[in-house]
């Protein structure tokens, strides 16, 4: 789960079968296997009648006001349309009101940079999926950098992560007859040359690995059809993946064209490719389809397979997952090393150190303008830029200015383009502050100057009298655990406070400060009025008898608990596999350290997660019910034992473990929320939430989960599933808007009754 710049790309190997482990986990007893047909009529009418009683119990006015301010915000005009430049166009995707699918359109830089910029829409979702009767879901486009002329433009059917593929003309604004059209598949692809590409997708019988994902890249022509394109490089069918990328420059340039292929052996740990398209080019001057000369060109970059790998014209970089020490050097666990690409292909590579860790910094992505490197580091969870220059021995400078408790996000403008090819975005956020966009250019000769604000979205909630803190508690294993806090700056420390306790701690993801006006309509713009509201009874109480008072403002707390990427690798890989409750022993002590600091108290205190993050506050729910008053569980893993029989699971097995082996099995079940329930246990309210087309984790987990909490009669326990949306539940803003408010309704009127 990290950039895709570096997992987008690589190898050669022969296929291999996927071994059935020796010692093989028993399977326990499941009532609820009938649950995990998706679309079967039985299976959705239980949908159905779900979804139902908990629309009926949490849809009214309160509701409708809180979902309808979030889509209002959502569908703001003042939002900042981040753009993409593209030879003289600078590229955006935009949903509002009128446009609830939205439209990819473009402009140029004098008008982006007005007060109003006029567009030219290129494609209306909204009239594309009328016309073809299929609600289209924008999923993306790549503009081939020869001409700017053509894209390969993304579609999803129905929000999940399977797309078609299909290439438009920027100049007559129309798909073009007879050109690249995939049909719908989880597929990766990157232009070649003006008429081929380089496609990793679904071609059948074969093709797929156990995860779901492509085994097989294909060069393939225009005109061509998929099934006849040669294979050019392929994995085993037990590996997650095959990922393939190209750095091709704009014409006229004098960079060495070069594609890649990736194989994703499991989550982190991979094996690169490259080739130099000047050896696959024909007499005619196209690359070519002869697979045999693909074959014979592919250079393996030869490293530890938790090395990753990205490339930059000559330079080639490497940031290892765990220390990589040779005879000659040593690279650190999240370090950054650099080595000439002549190095790589001659197999004697000795990279030079230019970016070293510390216990509190970690370097969380990087990029490249024409003549700099900046990298993204966190410092405590703090943002820090610094800037690399490879022509003075990569010496380093930062750029100042980062605000405490802010995110700062930074990204080339257009390094193919000598006008730009130095300048650079930069966005700037925090919990409290809207984000801006500011430009800016690092020079060679003259440093840098300040960037300017270009662009500065409007407050979309009441932030008024908050105040961003940051704490840290103390874990089981005595290591600290930083946590934001955001709350009344006259918060009152006597633990009847409503609290919502956020986290995700997987998959070496970093949660920072950022502008969420979701969070701040649905949780921070909630007051308390001291009414408790018996949903049984429809009988309100006195204030004096509920147990929160009248007046008190949400609380937000975001935890960065172990299994992120906040410190690097080594915070990720503390909390993998059999070392997973560390995860949820971090996120308990936050919820502990928040109540002994007299912020809340275990019946004030809510928490909310998706997908990694369901299974976090699933675990919260099984095994620390008594920290909480309410938990909100999203397209959420819960059944650690056919996990990854579900879905794209299979590729989760070096995050989890494997639950088909005893031994992981040993340890996976003691995070397994599905089978951790106890009868007698008195459980806090729960809604799990989910999504029919999730093709990623699926409904499944949760349909079962709160099938098996509700047939043992255990009370509150509520579900919702959209129909569409995947992963996210949600493919426009009325859709997001609606889920993300039943999860705050749910959990507020948990918390205070009303």
């Amino acid at each position: 789960m990290r950039k895709e710049a570096t997992s987008d790309n690589q190898q050669t190997e022969a296929p291999t079968a996927a071994t059935e482990p020796q010692n093989l986990a028993p399977m326990p007893h499941d009532e609820n296997l009938w649950l995990e047909d998706i679309h079967g009529d039985k299976q959705m009418g239980w949908v159905k009648d779900q979804n139902a009683k908990t629309i009926a119990r949490f849809q009214d006015d309160l509701f409708d006001s809180i979902a309808g301010d979030i889509r209002t915000a959502l569908d703001s005009e003042g939002k900042i349309p981040m753009v993409a430049k593209r030879g003289d166009h600078y590229f955006n995707f935009w949903r509002d009101s009128t446009n609830p699918k939205g439209m990819w359109r473009r402009t140029t830089w004098d008008s982006y940079v007005s007060d109003s910029p006029e567009w030219e829409v290129l494609i209306d979702l909204d009239e594309l999926g009328a016309a073809e009767a299929t609600p289209w879901v924008w999923a993306g486009a790549s503009v081939r950098r020869s001409d700017n002329s053509r894209a390969l433009v993304s579609l999803s059917p129905d929000g999940g992560d399977a797309h078609r593929v299909r290439e438009f003309d920027l100049v007559t604004k129309t798909f073009v007859d007879g050109g690249f059209d995939l049909p719908s598949a989880k597929t990766r692809f990157a232009w070649l040359d003006d008429d081929t590409i380089i496609v990793a997708t679904d071609t059948g019988e074969d093709s797929l690995t156990t995860s779901s994902y492509p085994r097989q890249a294909r060069v393939l022509r225009r005109g061509q059809a998929i099934a006849e394109a040669p294979i050019v490089a392929e994995v085993p069918h037990d590996h997650v993946a095959i990922f393939v990328g190209s750095d091709v420059g704009a014409a006229g340039t004098d960079s060495t064209d070069r594609a890649f292929a990736i194989d994703a052996i499991d989550f982190f740990n991979t094996r690169l490719s490259f080739i130099d398209l000047d050896a696959v080019v024909d007499e005619s001057g196209p690359v070519s389809i002869i697979a045999s000369a693909w074959e014979s060109n592919w250079t393996v970059v030869d490293v530890p397979t938790d090395v990753e790998v990205g490339f930059e014209r000559d330079f080639v970089l490497f940031r290892p997952q765990s220390e990589w020490s040779h005879e000659n050097f040593s690279v650190p666990a999240g370090g950054l090393a650099v080595a000439d690409i002549a190095e790589v292909k001659a197999g004697t590579i000795a990279p030079t150190v230019i970016f070293t860790p510390d216990e509190h910094s970690a370097l969380q992505s990087w990029t490249w303008t024409r003549d700099f490197l900046i990298l993204e580091l966190l410092a405590d969870v703090q943002s820090q830029l610094v800037v690399l220059n490879p022509n003075d021995n990569f010496s380093s400078s930062s750029l100042p200015g980062v605000p405490a408790n802010h995110m700062v996000g930074l990204g080339a403008v257009d390094k193919h383009d000598d006008a730009s090819a130095n300048d650079y975005w930069l966005v700037s956020t925090g919990f409290l502050t809207p984000s801006t966009l500011s430009y800016g250019s690092l020079e060679p000769s003259n440093g840098y100057s300040a960037p300017v604000v270009i662009k500065s979205a409007p407050a979309l909630f009441a932030s008024d009298g908050f105040c961003v803190e940051q704490h840290f508690a103390t874990s089981e294993d005595g290591t600290k655990i930083p946590y934001f806090q955001i709350a009344d700056s006259e918060l009152v420390l006597d633990g009847r406070n409503p609290t919502l306790l956020d986290g995700y701690g997987g998959f070496e993801v970093s949660r920072t400060p950022g502008y969420t006006p979701v969070m701040g309509i649905g949780w921070l713009g909630r007051t308390t009025t001291g009414a408790w509201q018996d949903p049984d009874s429809q009988q309100t109480v006195t204030a004096t008898e509920a147990p929160i008072p009248a007046g008190r403002r949400g609380v937000y707390v975001l935890a960065n608990i172990r299994g992120g990427g906040e410190y690097g690798p080594r915070w990720h890989t503390s909390a993998m596999r059999e070392n997973r409750m560390r995860a949820y022993e971090d996120y308990a002590a936050v919820a502990r350290d928040l109540i002994e600091r007299g912020v809340t108290s275990a019946r004030s205190l809510a928490c909310a997660g998706g997908s990694n993050g369901g299974l976090l506050v699933g675990n919260m729910l099984t095994q620390h019910p008594e920290l909480f008053g309410a938990i909100s569980c999203g397209v959420p893993l819960l059944d650690m034992r056919r996990y990854t029989k579900l879905s794209a699971g299979y590729s989760w097995k070096a995050e989890y473990g494997d639950p088909d082996v005893a031994e992981d099995w040993a340890f996976i079940q003691k995070f397994s929320p599905y089978h951790l329930l106890e009868v007698g246990t008195d459980y806090p309210p729960v809604l799990f939430w989910t999504a029919t087309s999730d093709d990623r984790v699926g409904p499944v987990q949760a349909r079962k989960m709160a099938a098996r909490m509700q047939n043992r009669g255990i009370d509150d326990v509520w579900f919702f599933e959209d129909t569409e949306g995947g992963h996210s539940a949600a493919s426009d803003n009325r859709q997001a808007a609606f889920t993300r408010a039943l999860s705050y309704r749910f959990l507020w009127n948990s918390l205070t009754g009303e």
